[in-house]
């Protein structure tokens, strides 16, 4: 089988989902509230106005694309994601063995990244590394361009960023977050972020220090899982930070609405903390390049109906 390159190639869409993606769960679109107005919230983030949108009936994965499907993937098709391609990926610092800790490889401006030569998808902490007890996690050190690929092979399509807010909302107007206001309702974690003093000591009192299994904690209303912390999820759209103010019908920022290279992200992840990341909040958002990769950024699918 000759490789597929993330950088470029092609894996044609099929009209029917392959052996081992995932039924997704069906919306009936509508009319909703989209954005927020947070006072935590940055306001480069363009978070608002708050504005009405309307969406045409859609279909979204419940989980995020995790490991196993992504192999599935892989193993059909031969693809080489751009990771792979360019030979190296970001991960967190404190999940590195010692030697793969070197100061030349962080990030200045953010020194608890570290670029990992060989990390990808299946060595998420570098070539010593694999994710064989992990194949019900979200995929990671996966770009855009790989999302959109095997989207395509699966199918599907990436989410429009007002798809995303719509079904992580769970059928709530105006909450914080997927399941209410509360961070910790009842004492009780509800996702998967930074717990403790970021960067230097996490907790885990929510369970778990890096990625957890795509199915856990609670689903929303609509039956979507994880929506809120874990991984970075990417969603079709260019970014922009000025939004109409009026309604707006099945929005999507494409080719002539946004930022060239940037895409949009939504969800926070298992590295969001209060301190300086509360992106995990429903309406927060963000941005990475089309072609960059990490140790947090995931992706789920989503469907016409």
């Amino acid at each position: 089988m000759t490789p597929v390159r993330g950088a470029g190639g092609v894996v044609h869409a099929r009209e029917r989902r392959p052996a081992g993606v995932p039924d997704p769960v069906h919306l009936p679109g509508g009319t909703f509230r989209m954005g927020g107005n947070d006072l935590d919230a940055n306001p480069l983030d363009g978070e608002g106005p708050i504005r009405e949108a309307t969406l045409s009936p859609f279909a979204i994965g419940a989980t995020t694309v995790t490991n196993s499907e992504f192999a599935a993937f892989v193993e059909q098709t031969g693809y080489v994601t751009e990771a792979e391609d360019l030979g190296w990926s970001f991960t967190f610092v404190a999940f590195l063995p010692g030697h793969l800790r070197r100061r030349e490889m962080r990030v200045a401006q953010a020194p608890w990244w570290s670029a990992v030569p060989r990390a990808a998808w299946n060595r998420p902490e570098g070539p010593d590394s694999d994710v064989s007890d992990r194949g019900d996690h979200p995929v990671v050190h996966v770009s855009w361009r790989d999302a959109e690929t095997y989207a395509a092979w699966a199918g599907g399509r990436l989410p429009s960023e007002a798809e995303w807010e719509y079904a992580a909302r769970g059928g709530l107007v105006g909450a914080r977050y997927p399941w209410g206001d509360d961070l910790t309702p009842g004492g009780e974690h509800r996702c998967n972020i930074w717990q403790g003093t970021f960067p230097t000591k996490n907790t885990a009192a929510d369970g778990y220090r890096g990625t957890a299994p795509a199915r856990s904690f609670p689903p929303n209303g609509y039956g979507l899982y994880n929506v809120a912390g874990n991984v970075w999820e990417m969603c079709a759209d260019r970014w922009r930070v000025r939004h109409p103010a009026g309604p707006v019908t099945d929005p999507l920022v494409a080719s002539d609405g946004g930022d060239g290279m940037l895409r949009v992200m939504r969800g926070g992840s298992y590295l969001c903390h209060d301190s300086y990341c509360n992106r995990y909040r429903v309406a927060a958002r963000t941005q990475n390049s089309a072609d960059s990769a990490s140790g947090n950024q995931g992706f789920r699918i989503a469907f016409d109906a």
